[in-house]
């Protein structure tokens, strides 16, 4: 069988590369931060996490429906490394960006396994759990990007993991009134019964004081594993260290927002945006002059 042709493959980048522009994110994507080499694997990694995850979240579909299109897309994943020419430009760009970087499918396996989670677990008991489902939607993708831009080290790939779940659990308690509205809790019921806060207040929207606890705790986790993420930033080079150091700022520009408003969850939603890119990109820019005269801190 003969592979695709190299306007095809083209054609299939540029579509998964629309497709990353078509979606809101707080956090840059494929930005013009990244290697230009490296936009285009980017681009097909996160059309096919995107996807996969509007399956699990988006439209009028039954429980069951959407694990089988979860199941229907792992297929495709699995044959379009097998195939030359998947008919779905998500895969054929896919297919060759895992060829080309040799990046682990297993990584993929366990993206797709975490947007199950999110059709069939909508509370979670502890803080480990919600940390092990973190493992799955969000740390894949860190070690994907880590590995399309060349690098494959234990240390990055922790570092990695620190960050990735940090914004995934950002985004979480930015999202926690809508979340909510779908019937989904990330704070750890053992948090919540270690306040005396309760679930019924959040069908008021009522923030208690025991609410007002409960997400400080969370948020001050999730700065500690920010502290453990800033090392990636810091250690990969060239543009992709601005990606990453832009990425953590605007992870934490949302939690510094989150807490000014006092953890009020219900009357805004904090978010990044245009307004923004001046400041980031000033105190990204900023950060690296700081590493190149000895300092260790970031802006």
């Amino acid at each position: 069988m003969t592979g695709p042709d190299a306007a095809s493959v083209r054609a299939a980048y540029a579509e998964c590369e629309r497709l990353a522009r078509a979606h809101y994110e707080n956090f840059p994507v494929a930005s013009w931060l990244l290697p230009a080499r490296m936009r285009p694997h980017v681009a097909a990694l996160y059309a096919f996490a995107r996807t996969a995850d509007d399956f699990a979240d988006e439209g009028q579909h039954s429980a069951d429906e959407r694990l089988r299109l979860l199941d229907d897309w792992q297929h495709r994943l699995h044959a379009c490394i097998r195939r030359d020419h998947p008919e779905d430009r998500v895969f054929l760009a896919l297919g060759t960006t895992i060829r080309d970087c040799d990046l682990p499918v297993s990584l993929f396996d366990d993206l797709l396994s975490a947007f199950r989670q999110d059709i069939t677990t909508h509370r979670y008991a502890t803080w480990s759990g919600v940390l092990d489902y973190c493992r799955r939607s969000a740390n894949p993708v860190g070690r994907l990007v880590l590995r399309i831009a060349g690098h494959r080290d234990a240390r990055l790939d922790r570092s990695s993991d620190a960050l990735c779940t940090a914004l995934q659990l950002t985004n979480f308690w930015q999202d926690f009134d809508r979340d909510w509205q779908k019937g989904r809790l990330y704070v750890p019921l053992d948090d919540v019964r270690a306040e005396n806060a309760q679930l019924r207040d959040l069908d008021d929207r009522r923030l208690t004081e025991g609410w007002h606890r409960v997400l400080r705790g969370v948020a001050t986790r999730t700065r500690d594993l920010f502290e453990g993420g800033r090392e990636v930033c810091d250690l990969v080079e060239g543009r992709l260290r601005h990606e990453l150091r832009a990425t953590w700022l605007g992870g934490m520009q949302i939690l510094d927002r989150l807490e000014q408003r006092d953890y009020d969850v219900f009357t805004s939603r904090p978010t990044l945006g245009v307004a923004d890119a001046p400041s980031l990109l000033w105190r990204t820019l900023a950060w690296s002059r700081r590493r190149r005269g000895g300092a260790a801190a970031a802006p």
